[in-house]
């Protein structure tokens, strides 16, 4: 169990790397002017994105989902697992969301700000720092 414990920390923690990462490059990405350079920031997206930010989350899903399964019951009977779940349900649609952006600017769609993406940056600041306290404290 330790094991699987580790490995769904570590697919987390890359997770959360991509998912920090990919709405900054969007506010660069929004805010470039130049051709080579919105090429470039396509590039990074979209490698970002599938190359180690999908791949994360995936693993992140399994070992969480191996973890609960060695005692479903005792943790659904947790407010804080629900709470947990919950959060995770909407980081998942942030991310496919983000996925949905990388298409927007490849495709060179995009009608928002920069400062639009800044503030899109700090929801998944906030969805961590209440998961990890859940997963830690317990406090419901």
């Amino acid at each position: 169990m330790l094991w699987v414990k580790a490995f769904h920390i570590i697919s987390l923690v890359c997770w959360f790397a991509g998912i920090f990462y990919l709405p900054r490059l969007f506010v660069y990405h929004a805010a470039c002017q130049d051709q080579p350079g919105q090429e470039r920031f396509k590039i990074m997206e979209r490698k970002l994105y599938r190359g180690i930010t999908t791949p994360s989350m995936i693993a992140t899903v399994i070992f969480g989902l191996w973890l609960l399964s060695y005692n479903v019951p005792g943790y659904m009977s947790q407010g804080w697992m629900h709470a947990k779940l919950l959060l995770v349900t909407v980081l998942i649609v942030y991310h496919f969301y983000c996925g949905h952006l990388v298409r927007v600017f490849r495709d060179d769609r995009n009608t928002r700000s920069h400062v639009f993406y800044r503030w899109f940056n700090e929801l998944p600041v906030l969805i961590l720092l209440v998961v990890v306290i859940l997963a830690v404290v317990k406090p419901f």
